[in-house]
């Protein structure tokens, strides 16, 4: 069984005056309390909120004697992070100032300070009481409500004075059982695409993150260059200007949409995801030798871990299992002959040095990395499209290339099943 746990955000309706002012003055004083306990942490070296919470817990209560006491051991849980996260960047020397500064602030709340009232609104406990805040519930917050997800006792909130609104962030656990997988599908992450092999047909999914990432880049430099001239490098403006910028917000988005696709049709198949093992500091590695700073850029915005995360996260949602093998060697051996594959030029398209077949470099990492899951899970997968060759299952030999079907993003991001993409695909290329 696998514990999987979401948050939920979730809006309030427009407070009261009244009400406003409640969370008002309840937002200043445990911003109070968070400032000066996270000075205090980090000033005596303070990591731990246990210790934080014995030296200071009395000292608190008695500056807010009206405020209910749990809001105390929150504010400890919140100081303790951030003066730990604070602490480990002064020790790398990437601290700007002396202090951390704290900006924002949500407020943390226990199973003390709050409790469901109904399916749309909740009750919060302040300084002057339990004040009742209706919410807009939206399709994925029933989502969760309607399939069987346990609301946990703790929650967060945010105050938007700006729309007279909270913030609420709800959390919803699951106890989920794996399945028994009847076969495999390998996934190979790549920068401009994710390529995957199931019943021994590849699919290249395009994700155009080079085209992504270097269009934000030269954005990001003609803002800078046009700002620093007029109003100098720490304006206000230019961090406003560099803020309406989405570029987090599209990668997250096909991340989220290719998960959804891939992951999907590895339950409707009843299949186990097969991912490379990729090291903690994957980027690191890659741009050791290489001095291009656009490159180096790019690299380390392509986010492969990022992209396995998020199809890891999808299959716990849905039970399905997630292999790890060892990406060693996988785009430069032949799958057939396990012979050294030749790329020329920069080539993604190269011969294997035994029989001169033509191999594409996204299928062959395919293909071995099924190969891998299915020797360490001592199994078969149904038969791909192969014969058996010395106890294992192959693609068959050919002198032509190995290529996959090229899926363009226009279509996959479309939150359409893979079969619905691949008949959209074949619709389209007919008519061209």
């Amino acid at each position: 069984m696998v514990r999987v746990a979401r948050t939920v955000i979730v809006r309030s309706i427009k407070l009261p005056k009244k009400v406003l002012r409640v969370f008002v003055e309840l937002e200043g004083m445990y911003r109070n309390m968070v400032e000066q306990l996270t000075m205090y942490a980090v000033r005596n070296n303070i990591r731990s909120f246990t210790r934080l919470k014995a030296l200071k817990y009395r000292e608190m209560r008695r500056l807010y004697p009206h405020l209910p006491s749990h809001y105390v051991y929150t504010a400890c849980q919140d100081a303790s992070m951030r003066a730990k996260s604070f602490l480990r960047l002064k020790k790398l020397g990437l601290a700007e100032r002396d202090y951390p500064e704290v900006k924002k602030v949500s407020i943390w709340l226990d199973g003390h300070l709050w409790k469901p009232n109904g399916y749309i609104s909740i009750k919060i406990a302040t300084h002057k009481g339990w004040v009742t805040v209706d919410f807009e519930p939206h399709k994925q917050y029933w989502k969760y409500v309607n399939k069987g997800w346990r609301l946990v006792s703790e929650a967060k909130f945010k105050f938007d004075r700006k729309n007279r609104q909270l913030i609420i962030y709800l959390t919803f656990v699951k106890e989920i059982k794996e399945y028994e997988p009847k076969g495999y599908l390998s996934i190979d992450v790549n920068e401009n695409n994710v390529t995957i092999l199931i019943n021994g047909t590849t699919f290249l999914f395009e994700t155009n993150t080079e085209k992504l990432v270097l269009g934000y880049y030269y954005r990001r430099k003609k803002i800078q260059e046009k700002y620093d001239k007029l109003y100098g490098k720490k304006s206000r403006v230019k961090r406003k200007a560099m803020m309406k910028l989405k570029e987090m917000k599209k990668k997250l988005d096909i991340r989220w949409k290719i998960a959804n696709l891939i992951v999907r049709t590895a339950h409707e198949k009843q299949y186990a995801i097969v991912l490379e093992k990729l090291s903690k500091r994957v980027s690191n590695n890659m741009i050791k030798r290489i001095k291009d700073k656009q490159l180096r850029h790019r690299i380390f915005q392509a986010s492969f871990k990022g992209v396995q995360r998020a199809i890891e996260e999808k299959a716990k949602e849905l039970g399905v299992p997630v292999i790890y093998v060892n990406p060693k060697n996988t785009s430069k051996l032949c799958p057939i002959h396990t012979a050294p594959i030749i790329y020329n030029n920069g080539s993604r398209v190269g011969k294997c040095s035994k029989s001169g077949e033509l191999w594409h470099r996204d299928v062959v990492a395919c293909w071995n990395l099924l190969f891998k899951a299915l020797r360490d899970d001592g199994s078969y997968a149904p038969s791909p499209v192969g014969h058996n060759l010395d106890g294992r299952l192959v693609p068959l030999a050919s002198t032509a290339t190995h290529d996959p079907i090229v899926i363009p993003k226009s279509l996959w991001a479309r939150w359409n099943p893979l079969g619905a993409t691949i008949n959209l695909y074949k619709f389209i290329g007919m008519n061209i």
